[in-house]
């Protein structure tokens, strides 16, 4: 055995002879694969380590096949939810982390994430679901990722530019993804480019701008070192990408709430905010009076009028 294993992959090792499950061994070396020194005198041990995690992998797959299977529903909170989709190390945990109050486990070897874990972010008054998964390669990606990616509103699509293979890896998920039923060139996708400061992000954000991903919106960042001002400028680019409007209600004669408004999307009429108000105001609806920029206050406007961001509407029934 090489004398110059780190103490990171010793004590990993100590974790995988100890583990108690499946899991726990292939989160073990997964590890031990992460930490290993590449030279060539470990290139045997490096060769054992992944015949010891193809073996897992598909006793792991044939657990699945004969009826043990790991379902999971993320219940829906908040405005919208979005799903963090990403090859392993892009960093989403940790801009998880960054973005809203969840507190994933963040590592530096791959696949930490192995459950979805939801975060709240906040712009201003308007509550968006971020939702953590695990990451997505052709080595091993999750049976029911799939599906929590189609159910969400949006993707997150996180990028990491510290990696020479980012196209590669960009490819790969795509491919993965295509082949389980996820057409991620038709969803809305808002593309986040992390570890902008790395040495190197510059050139390699530029070609990901001239492949067929560069279509989609892009924004940069650094999860791990950003500031106050960086989140507070992350959160508005995904609030405006998602293209909503936020509206108020009031009664007749009261103040309105400005603390939890209706999300809906951009071009949405008074009827369109009536129905998530309550089902019956679509039948009952008689007319409505809005408050807003650019308006006569309590003006009345008919059931098909298009409301703005930061509309009152009191409607009659």
């Amino acid at each position: 055995m090489p004398a110059n294993l780190t103490p990171q992959y010793i004590e990993a090792e100590k974790r995988f002879k100890h583990a108690g499950s499946v899991e726990e061994k292939i989160a073990a070396l997964e590890e031990m694969m992460a930490t290993i020194p590449k030279h060539k005198g470990t290139e045997k041990l490096q060769a054992d380590l992944k015949k010891k995690m193809s073996a897992l992998r598909k006793e792991t797959e044939h657990q699945k096949k004969s009826g043990r299977r790991d379902s999971f529903l993320v219940e829906r909170e908040g405005a919208r939810q979005l799903a963090m989709v990403g090859a392993p190390n892009s960093g989403k945990s940790c801009l998880l982390r960054a973005l809203t109050n969840a507190c994933p486990e963040v590592a530096e070897y791959p696949y930490t994430t192995r459950i979805p874990i939801p975060g709240m972010l906040v712009y201003e008054n308007v509550r968006l679901q971020l939702v953590d998964l695990p990451p997505i390669s052709r080595e091993y990606t999750e049976p029911w990722v799939p599906q929590i990616i189609r159910n969400a509103d949006a993707v997150l699509w996180i990028v990491d530019l510290s990696d020479d293979d980012v196209l590669e890896r960009l490819e790969e998920t795509s491919a993965v993804l295509t082949a389980t039923h996820v057409d991620i060139q038709t969803m809305k996708v808002l593309v986040a480019a992390n570890k902008k400061d790395s040495r190197g992000a510059d050139d390699r954000l530029a070609v990901v701008k001239e492949t067929r991903y560069g279509r989609f919106p892009l924004i940069t960042i650094s999860a791990a070192a950003a500031s106050a001002e960086e989140i507070a400028e992350f959160k508005r680019v995904v609030y405006d990408f998602l293209n909503v409007v936020r509206v108020y209600t009031k009664a007749p004669g009261k103040k309105p709430d400005f603390t939890d408004p209706y999300v809906v999307a951009r071009g949405s009429t008074v009827l369109d905010v009536a129905e998530k108000v309550h089902r019956d105001f679509v039948a009952n609806l008689k007319y409505a009076r809005i408050w807003g920029e650019g308006k006569t206050d309590g003006i009345m406007v008919p059931r098909d009028f298009v409301i703005d961001d930061g509309d009152v509407l009191e409607l009659h029934v």
